[in-house]
């Protein structure tokens, strides 16, 4: 478990095992970012909650500027081992996302706050004041690329457990209780090789489930001009009944 202070100090080490081999994409994953930069220019990014830097080596194989920023010194610390295992230099900030322009001052073309970090905020209050605090920081016409995994439709179903990974020695298990307004996410990793047979669990709290409506309500209501919701990494349009992830992409106006 994590302390009261940094919630990912006990988590921050095992993260990563959410997705393999660091700096390893899904080639779909690949195309769409680099498809999304092509369209709006992006040449400077800020991943505004990189954790353990996982897109950072994705956004600088792309030919971006790169810089990595989150509240956690935890994980940013297995950010720094995981950039520095693959001899990037990228630099790292500690900073909430809700105060980004007391931080930086050169503008960026996109900001992606990824991996469901906007639901950590408790309220639609701090939601907006982060999405504010993002648009500050871009320049005209620059974009937030916002994903999560929770969609309508896991919402509307509510599913009791999910099998986030799967491999021959670990197997990672989310075990989901559902409130009226968020939920709590138990983390249970069962390790099962010949060497070793061990298990961890870890949970995160999601105090408001922040959905399609809620996140294009709130980013108009930031002064984001255009608002765009894909279901999946090759542009599909979002669907309420269907898709199980949702990918925002908000767009500053030019003025």
């Amino acid at each position: 478990m994590g302390s009261p202070d940094d919630p990912y100090a006990g988590f921050a080490e095992r993260y990563d095992l959410f997705d393999g081999e660091f700096g390893t994409y899904p080639p779909a994953h690949v195309d769409f970012y680099r498809e999304l930069f092509a369209r709006h220019e992006v040449r400077r990014v800020l991943d505004c909650a990189c954790g353990t830097g996982k897109h950072l080596p994705l956004f600088h194989s792309l030919g971006c500027e790169v810089v990595g920023a989150d509240i956690s010194e935890a994980m940013l610390a297995r950010a720094r081992a995981n950039l520095a295992g693959h001899g990037l230099q990228i630099p790292l900030h500690q900073v909430d996302y809700r105060h980004l322009p007391d931080h930086f001052a050169q503008p960026f073309d996109a900001v992606t706050c990824l991996s469901s970090s906007i639901l950590h905020m408790p309220d639609e209050t701090q939601v907006l004041r982060a999405f504010e605090s993002i648009r500050g920081v871009l320049r005209p016409g620059g974009i937030l690329v916002l994903t999560q995994g929770t969609s309508d439709r896991q919402w509307r179903e509510k599913p009791r457990f999910i099998l986030a990974v799967n491999e021959p020695d670990f197997t990672r298990l989310f075990v989901i209780d559902y409130a009226d307004e968020g939920a709590r996410y138990h983390i249970l990793d069962i390790y099962h090789s010949d060497e070793v047979r061990d298990f961890q669990i870890w949970s995160v709290e999601y105090p408001r489930m922040y959905l399609r409506d809620d996140q294009e309500r709130l980013l108009e209501a930031a002064g984001f001009a255009t608002v765009a919701c894909y279901g999946t990494y090759r542009f599909d349009p979002y669907d309420t009944e269907t898709s199980q992830r949702l990918i925002v992409v908000g767009q500053k106006d030019n003025g």
